[in-house]
């Protein structure tokens, strides 16, 4: 049986130890263009919470695409909460595998 490296949509499999920090670096990338589209589509929901109120003949359109946008915003928030997890999982992945121990005040 061949072995089958399997791509997911973001994360690609690696071989062998020592891609931790290239991990790391590339969770930390995906987390900023996260944090880059979050602010990118609050700041359109704004834009557009702007618009609703100067434009009230078509308000309502303006009031849906602010909707729409701020929904944008908190998935994008979500992505990089979730992308700020796996920087920090393969930061600690990382360490282990090279030996640093953790100092735990409480645990």
């Amino acid at each position: 049986m061949s072995e089958e490296k399997h791509h997911h949509l973001f994360h690609h499999e690696k071989d062998g130890p020592g891609d931790y920090k290239e991990e790391e670096k590339h969770h930390k990338h995906l987390e900023h263009l996260g944090e880059l589209g979050a602010t990118a589509a609050g700041a359109y929901a704004l834009h557009e919470k702007h618009k609703a109120h100067k434009d009230p003949e078509h308000g309502h359109k303006h009031k849906i695409e602010e909707e729409v946008a701020a929904a944008v915003a908190v998935g994008a928030g979500g992505f990089t909460f979730h992308e700020h997890h796996e920087k920090k999982e393969a930061k600690k992945e990382d360490e282990e595998a090279h030996g640093k121990k953790h100092h735990h005040l409480f645990g």
